[in-house]
């Protein structure tokens, strides 16, 4: 949990309810937190129930009103069931956070196909099931916002990440096709679109937990957690109630730079 100290009104988000999937660590769970620490009332999902009882623990402990789901993205099953459970537990729906993402380091010659597939669907069928879910469950009726977690390495292409590239890229191309479909129902649809970030479990298996050094980045560092988490505040709240579709990169200014050349082999 971050000691940051919010440049947002406290209240920003009083009287909204907030779901975070993949909410139990990591970036989900700071996002969770900073929506709640303005106001929201929070529900997280995730499929692992005792990393969930954690962090729905630590939310209280900071005054949050909080839940969980058990929930696997990947079942539309499971996903509808989440939701009533939200509406039950709160009555009503305002944001919808997709941020359940899966993540390795494999070259293209070492990926099997269902590692491909698995990553596919945990972050772009995952967004989909909960986006829809989202939508017929309440949001068709009363309106919201989705905010998407993607990726700002699929903008210049990154090697040992070929299937999380492809399904980031999925990810921002639904959000566009909701932001047009979904806007005269007004829902708004944006993405975040995050750098490193440091001490995340991304980071842990790409990088092995070290960034060093980062003369690479304009901004000469790696982000934290917070940081992305109050693009993700600002897009859910209405100060940015005139934008839909949009993209959000937060690294720092990396994709401008960056190189990604990497040995052709592990």
């Amino acid at each position: 949990m971050s000691d940051h100290v919010s440049p947002f009104r406290a209240d920003l988000l009083a009287g909204k309810v907030a779901l975070v999937t993949g909410g139990a660590t990591g970036l989900g769970l700071e996002v969770a937190r900073l929506l709640g620490a303005h106001g929201a009332r929070v529900a997280i999902c995730s499929r692992k129930e005792p990393n969930l009882e954690v962090a729905v623990t630590q939310l209280r402990g900071n005054g949050i009103d909080a839940m969980y789901s058990v929930c696997d993205v990947r079942k539309p099953d499971e996903v509808a069931a989440t939701m009533q459970r939200v509406l039950a537990q709160f009555g009503h729906l305002d944001i919808v956070v997709n941020n359940a993402a899966g993540n390795f380091p494999a070259p293209i010659s070492g990926l099997s196909a269902n590692g491909f597939k698995a990553v596919v669907d945990i972050d772009l069928l995952g967004t989909y099931n909960v986006s829809k879910a989202a939508y017929e469950a309440w949001l068709h009726q009363h309106g919201g916002a989705i905010v998407n977690i993607s990726a700002a390495t699929q903008y210049r292409g990154m090697a040992l990440q070929a299937h999380v590239v492809s399904a980031k890229a999925g990810v921002d191309a639904l959000s566009r096709a909701c932001a047009i479909e979904w806007g005269a129902d007004g829902i708004r649809v944006n993405v975040v679109a995050p750098g490193a970030m440091a001490g995340t479990e991304g980071v842990a298996r790409i990088a092995g937990g070290e960034l060093g050094a980062m003369p690479h980045i304009p901004l000469q560092r790696a982000g934290s957690t917070t940081e992305v988490a109050q693009a993700v505040l600002f897009l859910a709240s209405d100060a940015a109630s005139y934008m839909t579709g949009a993209i959000v990169v937060v690294d720092g200014g990396a994709w401008l730079t960056s190189g990604t050349s990497t040995p052709r082999s592990m």
